[in-house]
């Protein structure tokens, strides 16, 4: 029988979880393999090179560029403080003087005779990369970084916005279909990752900031409140490095969506304890999901098989990513094998699915995404 590939989502309550932390640049690795990690604790740093501010030396003295490296008082390779006169030129038998500070804090890069510019180069810029997942130290990469695993529950998202945080789960949605609004933000919620229902609005985002929640963990958000929260276009960019003091990982997708109860009451369960969370996303070539780790074994974590997963079978979780059953949740009923034709006159293969609500509907199997409950 042929298949059709069907991408998925991974929603499940125990898996190995594991991490690379690797540095941009070579640098220090600060822990051992075998060390037990916080997520907050840092394993790997390094210095980036700061950046280089050029300075036409023979303009601001009034000299020709041969003479420049007569009038520095600084060297190459030498430090230089904000402020600091690194150049002074004299003439009229030394009646007149002419000064250049530097505007940066750093060392002196390169002097050029030819052209009568000299290269300040700021101060050196420190990386630190962070474990992100409270786990195991299981590999160690030589002046790159190393690997962090532990064992415990993952949701993968749709799409999210903001990085890298963690933070203990709190359920504010009544049920998986509950719209987060404003009013439901407690006031004491700081250090907390939130879990709504069917969506967040824009106004809950910034209330949530405002009490210093981490995170929100809901099934769907608008395009418009994502507009308006953000102050522009998203576009196809990948997200994460926004700086909005909170990550979003949103579940279903754009609109009002219901989480799926299955996820939802997932995230219940484990109300309380600490959720890893990052709301990166990129659509493109090199897929990044947004994420939830909730980890809870963080040793011997070499020792658990990785989970297969089974293709597209009846009886399989789908959610529907296109109209007209967009957001709706269901499960496979028949995988006929020829192919059909479709309304567009184009044949395709396809595949009955019986949605929440009961209804059946036949749908092309492009059109769906498996829900992987491991």
């Amino acid at each position: 029988m042929a298949h059709a590939y069907t991408p998925g989502l991974k929603v499940t309550e125990q898996v190995r979880v594991v991490k690379e932390r690797i540095l941009p640049l070579k640098g220090e690795v600060l822990v051992k393999k075998g060390d037990q990690v916080e997520p907050d604790a840092v394993v790997a740093q390094t210095h980036l090179p700061g950046p280089v501010e050029p300075v036409n030396i023979a303009n601001i003295l009034g000299v020709p560029p041969e003479d420049v490296l007569e009038c520095m008082l600084k060297k190459e390779g030498e430090p230089i403080k904000t402020g600091e006169v690194i150049a002074r030129s004299s003439s009229f038998f030394g009646l007149f003087k002419s000064e250049c500070k530097s505007k940066t804090e750093g060392t002196v890069e390169n002097i050029s005779h030819i052209t009568g510019q000299v290269l300040l180069r700021g101060l050196p810029m420190p990386v630190q990369v962070k474990a992100y997942l409270k786990g195991e130290v299981v590999a160690v990469h030589p002046q790159e970084g190393v690997t962090v695993a532990c064992i415990g529950a993952f949701v993968q998202g749709i799409f999210g916005i903001g990085g890298e945080t963690h933070g203990p789960i709190r359920v504010l949605s009544k049920d998986h279909g509950e719209i987060l609004d404003e009013e439901h933000i407690p006031n004491d919620c700081k250090g907390q990752v939130l879990v709504g229902g069917s969506l967040v609005t824009a106004a809950a985002m910034k209330r949530a900031i405002a009490v210093g929640a981490k995170g929100i963990v809901v099934g769907g958000f608008g395009d418009r409140d994502l507009r308006d929260f953000l102050g522009y276009d998203l576009g196809v960019a990948i997200t994460g490095s926004e700086e909005l003091g909170i990550t979003l990982v949103v579940t279903e997708g754009f609109g009002t969506i219901a989480m799926a109860e299955k996820t939802f009451q997932l995230l219940k369960r484990h109300e309380g304890e600490l959720a890893c969370i990052n709301g990166a996303t990129q659509i493109r070539a090199g897929v990044i999901r947004p994420e939830v780790v909730i980890p809870r074994v963080t040793r011997a974590v070499d020792q658990v098989a990785e989970p297969q997963i089974a293709g597209l079978a009846v009886g399989s979780p789908v959610r529907v990513i296109r109209q007209p059953y967009f957001g709706h949740l269901g499960v496979v009923t028949d995988l006929p094998a020829p192919l059909q034709k479709l309304e567009s006159e184009s044949h395709a293969r396809v595949l009955e699915v019986e949605l929440d609500g009961g209804q059946r509907a036949i749908v092309p199997r492009a059109n769906v995404e498996m829900i992987e409950e491991i």
